[in-house]
């Protein structure tokens, strides 16, 4: 793969090349994207969606809204790191191309900030709520009018996959949804592959899908403008991923692995001394003993190591990068970058005792079992009704549910795959509480 294609300025239905020595400085194409993200309804819906704690009331818990954010600044530091050392590389990037280091930063910042957009209410556990009811609820009745590769789609349901979706998905008078560039696409796109087949390989970019069947040619698009490497050929093609998507993850994985744990230790779930003894360890060579023993408060002392960690694997994640570039360029880079890490022990330190102790802890669980239950009545009805109104077998009360579903999902509804899916997107499209609120009026339990 080659960094000038796998840059590529290009927008869903350009008829001509976008060069980036013909950009206009003050608002490069890349951060539009970053714009055109964060000003769209989905991005604005993550302020409701669980990050760790679901439907929680504490002001200072992050919600996919926050975290989001974070992972976009994070990415961002990451991409201009990576960047300025590309470019020390392959000089002809900025001399011939115009590249600048900045646009590293821009690409990984945008794909950051939507690399949640998809995500179902209550987490991933909505995800596996999808899932369950179309592999053993009563979704599973619907196997018989779907392919294998449609089926996988909603047995697997993954938000990765939506959210390519909705960055990308046309609808009448909206060519394109966003029309973000490829570049900032394939690196949003950490699993460049269909559901089928599931996890052929252990390399990272096969654990999970970056697309639904529905979107397959335009993903394919994307991937021939880069020149993704394809790894396997014929009807379920996959691809190498592109580059930055490593740099995406990172940025993920730092702050979901720092941040969640410093939320675990404000709710009261981890202990305050318990818990800073694993930060020390990450951060132990470069803390300022004499600042570190003027803070007084949890929150001060919690917040300064928080930020050193970042500070630390930011600069560790991107050193894994640019000493493995070569690798990533071939598509034979097959873990994580902080798999890599020379702090690999102490990130899965604080991962197992972040799982241990707050996503095991039994407020999360309690409201994950309610999720399953609201996801699993409401994927029913709205299926059912979707499915009789597609045979043109409507009843009065489908015809009032179906309302609840806005005319950008109904207008898609022209075969059993497409109302299923379509049902499933909407339901993952729904925050926390608004799901709450529809699965209370279709009970009966609230019309007011």
């Amino acid at each position: 793969m080659q960094w000038e294609e796998l840059l590529s300025l290009r927008r869903q239905g350009d008829r001509n090349k976008r060069l980036r020595k013909e950009q206009e400085e003050i608002r490069l194409g890349f951060e539009v994207d970053y714009d055109r993200i964060i000003f769209s309804s989905s991005f604005r819906s993550l302020q409701d969606k669980t990050q760790v704690i679901p439907l929680s009331k504490t002001d200072f818990v992050h919600t996919r809204l926050t975290h989001s954010m974070e992972v976009s600044v994070v990415g961002r530091s990451l991409g201009r790191i990576v960047g300025m050392k590309v470019l020390e590389k392959h000089p002809y990037l900025k001399e011939v191309h115009g590249y600048r280091f900045n646009d590293f930063g821009a690409i990984v910042a945008a794909a950051a900030l939507a690399h949640d957009i998809g995500n179902p209410p209550f987490g991933h556990s909505g995800e596996k709520a999808i899932g369950s009811f179309f592999k053993s609820g009563r979704g599973a009745a619907y196997r018989e009018l779907l392919t294998a590769e449609e089926y996988q789609d909603l047995i697997d349901f993954e938000g990765n996959a939506n959210g390519f979706k909705i960055l990308t998905e046309s609808r009448e008078g909206v060519q394109g949804g966003l029309r973000l560039s490829y570049a900032t696409l394939g690196a949003f796109t950490k699993y460049p592959k269909g559901s089928l087949p599931k996890k052929p390989t252990s390399h990272i970019a096969d654990k999970k899908f970056g697309f639904f069947q529905s979107e397959k040619a335009f993903f394919e698009e994307v991937a021939t403008e880069l020149n993704l490497k394809v790894t396997r050929s014929g009807e379920a093609v996959s691809y190498a991923r592109h580059p930055l998507a490593f740099l995406v993850e990172a940025a993920d994985d730092i702050c979901y692995t720092i941040i969640d744990f410093e939320d675990g230790i404000n709710l009261g779930l981890i202990d305050e001394e318990y818990a800073l003894e694993y930060l020390i360890k990450l951060v132990k060579d470069r803390i300022n003993t004499g600042k570190y023993g003027e803070l007084k408060t949890k929150e001060d002392r919690i917040s300064y190591l928080r930020a050193l960690a970042i500070h630390t694997l930011i600069e560790e994640a991107a050193r894994v990068f640019i000493e493995n570039e070569d690798a990533i360029l071939r598509g034979e880079f097959s873990v994580s970058l902080l798999d890599r890490s020379i702090y690999k022990a102490q990130v899965n330190d604080i991962i197992k005792l972040s799982v241990e102790k707050i996503y095991k802890s039994e407020e999360v669980t309690e409201k994950e079992i309610a999720g399953y239950a609201i996801v699993e009545k409401l994927l029913d009805v709205f299926c059912k009704a979707a499915l009789r109104k597609l045979q043109g077998e409507e009843t009065h009360y489908d015809k009032l549910v179906l309302q609840l579903i806005p005319e950008k999902y109904r207008h898609g509804f022209t075969s059993e795959y497409c109302c299923l899916l379509g049902v499933s997107c909407f339901v993952a499209s729904l925050t926390d509480g608004r799901v709450v609120g529809i699965y209370n009026k279709i009970g009966g339990g609230q019309i007011n």
